[in-house]
């Protein structure tokens, strides 16, 4: 049998050319997409490590969560919290804190004096 009238993209005695293009085509695209499903779910760590985040560590488990989980709650969670800048509850607690010691040491160095002043008058009497 003469093969001359089939085209040479089909199979034939030497091998099959477009079986191979797609065999490579699809093995190129699988990476694109996995490289590129990896690189989406990166996406709430780059925005949080751009903006020096606080709760970059949250972000992270969020979206490893995400990833071998496969439930996109996770993922939007760990946008959300990246794009959303939080406010600073510890700061003004700490500064009343700070305060209240300062405070605390007047009143300890007050009663101190108090009593140093009761003995020293007891003892003149």
């Amino acid at each position: 049998m003469t093969t001359e009238h089939i085209p040479s993209y089909l199979a034939g005695a030497d091998g099959d050319p477009l079986m191979i293009g797609i065999a490579i085509t699809l093995i190129v695209m699988v990476l694109i997409g996995g490289v590129l499903y990896f690189k989406l779910h990166a996406v709430p760590e780059h925005i949080a490590h751009g903006k020096n985040h606080t709760q970059i560590q949250l972000i992270s488990i969020l979206t490893i969560l995400a990833l071998f989980t496969h439930n996109n709650v996770f993922w939007v969670a760990a946008l959300v919290v990246a794009v959303i800048k939080l406010p600073d509850f510890l700061s003004p607690l700490k500064s009343i804190a700070r305060s209240l010691s300062i405070i605390a040491k007047n009143e300890k160095a007050k009663l101190a004096a108090d009593v140093v002043d009761k003995v020293d008058t007891k003892e003149e009497c």
